[in-house]
């Protein structure tokens, strides 16, 4: 290029002298300018070239999957694929409709003319049929098999049933008329697409609706939020992430609809007393199961999962049965159970606490925490702060339910913990642990409220973290929970009139029901979390601990005193999770600050069994000897299927699980003698090293 423009130059400078009149000497030169004028022109033509090839080689040099020709038919590839998951072909009669309702919102005039997509919706229905099962994302090729299985052997609808689902399971709608929720109305808030656009867009709105009023535990001024209603309502959290519609395909298949199949969904957030004062939820469902036995003669099943366990019968049949029982509130009877419930299932139940709820109340870190499943909580976890969590989980008062239970006598002390492995290095008894010594208190330029730093049990973990919550939480717990055990069977038959202990199964005892049958069924083989090691953070201000007036936890018998938050806590230390700490070659194995243990990686083994395969063997917690019955399910699951496949026995997927459908379908048909213990753990090991005396 220097060649070039130092030719072009040279015949600048010439052509700028040819209106001179020319000299004899300036013939010769007049001469050469055409060859210049052709060297100049051979030059350019071959930097051009060069140019261009340079161009094509980056072009060449470039990634394949960055290129257009690459990138164009991925994204049609995935539009389709989205179309299988999302797109039903009942929908495309929708489109129309859809249409004309969204322009009539945001006024625009245009007039669409009407298209028959009967055609369309048929091409779909044939196209989608073709498709192999398992590359839907809401199927696995094994839709309506069990059910089939059974009907080959002539079983069918013996008993009807009543499906309970478990903590954010179910969907939440809006029926806020107030202006600034008026655009809400009877959208969900909570599950389906509309959860997360709102979330996305109006994410400072969304957590104003779901946050319930810190003191009344109900909705605040101007929002009015509520459970979805009938079988839909926790079939699938969200379209192709499905709950419950496996185990409702199946039933339909022996003869079940909703004349002798009720889903009762719930607002999960409410405290249990909540529950039925602003919904009536139990004396509904009193009145439903009354209603099965008035018109066919036949006692109800239960099914519960996770923490529907807690609401139902407490994993003990007691949340809602000893309400109903109670002559204060439902006035039943001792013997309504005896006469109504046919059997109890309680699946994957949080009989005896979650760990992992103990960290979402404390810091407010709940991946996967209380298993509300990978999309509730991806959801939670992508577009919220810890503190935001922390704030939303406190104001849930249901969510509480799944506090720990029992202690150290049940969970483990400093010293021991009944599902200790041998050789451990450290024990699961010290459920939060600090792995290094606090920060020195003159590093800072305040004195912080905070005592030096300890390993805690669980008796002491949870003084630490009510200590850490706003006093309008702990006034909450108090008036609606109680978490220890009560060995005094006097004092068990009392507990029978107070609420506060019915959602706790070592405080209040089975009904006196010794026809009925229990049948505990959870997964196991899939590491959970069971204790953690937490470090301390910088001192930060705590929105949250600002008091709300006439809020201060009191107890006339002052058991509530412990509690008292510290005089400056609304500046407190942070704590979190110790995520750099990982030690895979341990016994615990810490993973990210957490100490695995085993169930079903959600519920500690623990939780799970301990009651049904000890605690309710006991006739000092199951004085009516109703027979109780635990089948472990061993978590297998296949790689190459999405959600595992018939052998997964995952917190949430077990609800697909060939095992746990067979069972739900054997004794709604009446082939419920069938089932026998199946243990494929040491829970019966680790549930006689529990202190029950």
């Amino acid at each position: 290029m220097s060649t070039l423009s130092q030719r072009i130059r040279t015949w600048s400078a010439s052509h700028s002298e040819a209106a001179k009149p020319p000299s004899e000497g300036d013939v010769g030169k007049e001469q050469d300018l055409p060859q210049l004028v052709h060297d100049v022109q051979l030059e350019a033509t071959q930097q051009a070239k060069l140019f261009d090839a340079q161009i094509h080689k980056m072009k060449k040099e470039r990634r394949f999957f960055v290129k257009a020709r690459f990138l164009f038919p991925l994204g049609i590839i995935l539009g389709i694929l989205l179309g299988f998951i999302l797109v039903q072909p009942s929908d495309l009669q929708d489109i129309h409709s859809n249409l004309l309702l969204i322009m009539e919102e945001y006024d625009i005039s245009l007039k669409i003319p009407d298209i028959d997509l009967s055609r369309v919706e048929l091409e779909w229905r044939r196209f989608r049929n073709n498709i192999p099962e398992v590359w839907k994302l809401n199927n696995d090729g094994r839709e309506f098999q069990v059910g089939e299985a059974m009907k080959a052997r002539g079983l069918t609808a013996h008993y009807p049933i009543v499906l309970i689902p478990g903590i954010v399971s179910t969907g939440l709608e809006s029926w806020s008329t107030s202006p600034e929720y008026r655009a809400f109305f009877r959208e969900k808030l909570w599950g389906g697409f509309n959860m997360v656009s709102q979330v996305i867009f109006n994410r400072e709105k969304w957590i104003s609706a779901m946050m319930l009023d810190p003191v009344t535990g109900l909705d605040p001024p101007g929002v009015k939020i509520r459970a979805a209603e009938g079988v839909g309502a926790a079939s699938s959290f969200m379209t192709g992430y499905w709950l419950w519609s496996k185990i409702v395909e199946n039933l339909a298949v022996v003869n079940y609809d909703t004349n002798n199949l009720h889903l009762a969904p719930y607002d999960w957030r409410l405290s249990m007393s909540n529950l039925e004062e602003r919904d009536g939820y139990f004396s509904k469902l009193k009145a439903t199961i009354e209603g099965f036995k008035a018109r066919q003669g036949k006692k109800t099943v239960i099914a519960a999962h996770s923490m529907g366990s807690t609401v139902m019968l407490v994993p003990d049949i007691l949340g809602c049965f000893k309400w109903v029982e109670s002559p204060e509130h439902g006035g039943g009877g001792s013997d309504w159970v005896e006469n109504h419930i046919e059997s109890y299932i309680t699946i994957a139940g949080t009989h005896l606490g979650v760990a992992k709820a103990m960290a979402a109340f404390l810091s407010g870190e709940m991946k996967d925490t209380v298993q509300m499943n990978p999309a509730g909580a991806y959801v939670l976890e992508r577009f919220f702060s810890r503190k935001e969590r922390q704030k939303l989980f406190c104001s849930w008062a249901g969510s509480a339910s799944m506090w720990i239970k029992g202690g150290t006598d049940v969970w483990g002390d400093a010293n021991w913990a009944p599902d200790d492995e041998p050789g451990s290095s450290h024990t699961h008894g010290e459920l939060i642990a600090f792995r290094q010594a606090s920060v020195p208190l003159s590093a800072h330029s305040i004195t912080p409220s905070v005592e030096p730093t300890k390993n805690m049990t669980a008796d002491d973990a949870s003084t630490w973290i009510l200590e850490r919550t706003p006093s309008t939480f702990q006034k909450m717990l108090w008036t609606n929970y109680s978490f220890g055990i009560e060995r005094n069977e006097q004092v068990l038959k009392k507990n029978a009139l107070d609420p506060r202990k019915w959602t706790n199964p070592l405080e209040v005892q089975l009904p006196n029901a010794p026809s009925m049958r229990i049948i505990c069924v959870y997964g196991h083989g899939k590491e959970t979390e069971r204790s953690y090691w937490y470090a301390h953070g910088p001192h930060e201000y705590e929105e949250s601990f600002v008091e709300v007036e006439h809020s201060t936890c009191t107890d006339p018998t002052d058991k509530c005193n412990y509690a008292r938050p510290p005089s400056d806590m609304s500046f407190s230390r942070a704590n979190r999770i110790d995520a750099d700490y990982t030690q895979e070659t341990t016994t615990p194995k810490v993973r990210n600050g957490v100490k695995m243990g085993e169930g079903d990686g959600t519920v500690s083994l623990l939780s799970l069994g301990a009651m049904c395969a000890e605690g309710w063997k006991r006739p000092r917690w199951n004085p009516g000897g109703i027979k109780v019955t635990t089948v472990e399910l061993p978590h297998q699951p296949a790689p190459n299927i999405p959600r595992g496949g018939a052998n997964t026995s995952d917190h949430v997927d077990i609800l697909g699980s060939t095992g746990l459908n067979e069972l739900i379908l054997k004794v709604a048909t009446g082939a419920g003698n069938e089932i026998e213990d199946r243990f494929v753990s040491r829970i019966r090991e680790f549930a006689q090293r529990v202190r029950w005396d």
